[in-house]
């Protein structure tokens, strides 16, 4: 059965509790959780003028073809609240799916990996944590090389 890693984070409400269901969802939806990242703060990314987030990253065994990930990852972004109104704004929960093993997918819906990974720190920091040898099976690089090339300096911190 593949690995998935996918991106977990919300900036709207109790933050954390919003990032513990949506694991627990994850668990009973996609697949056991293998492991987790830290909690990670950081400003907003993209549209900046809204409240800090909190994301996680993690590595899910799953018997489930991406698409099918990808359906139910948003089935429990909607059973938590999201409602999508705006690209890039504020939202209790969104997950998005980083890696599934080595594949390379660009369809409609999806695209994995996902395009803008290696551009954002507050994504590869915590996917660090969790694999930072993991090739990127288009850029060709492990994921430490990437986060030592990301041009996104905003901080992000490790929650205590």
């Amino acid at each position: 059965m593949p690995n998935v890693y996918l991106l977990l984070g919300g900036n709207l409400g109790d933050r954390q509790l919003y990032l513990q269901q949506a694991r627990e969802s994850i668990q009973a939806q996609v697949g056991p959780l293998l492991r987790s990242s830290r909690l990670y703060e950081t400003a907003a990314w993209g549209k900046t003028d809204q409240p800090s987030f909190l994301n996680q990253v993690l590595e899910v065994h799953t018997e489930h073809a991406p698409e099918e990930v990808l359906q139910r990852i948003n089935a429990i972004e909607r059973e938590l609240g999201r409602v999508r109104l705006e690209h890039w704004g504020a939202r209790v929960i969104d997950i998005d799916i980083l890696f599934y093993d080595e594949a390379v997918l660009q369809t409609q819906r999806l695209t994995i990996p996902h395009p803008q990974l290696h551009l954002r720190r507050f994504t590869l920091l915590p996917l660090a944590e969790l694999a930072p040898e993991l090739r990127h099976p288009v850029l060709g690089k492990s994921v430490a090389q990437l986060l030592q090339e990301c041009p996104d300096m905003l901080e992000v911190q490790v929650l205590p």
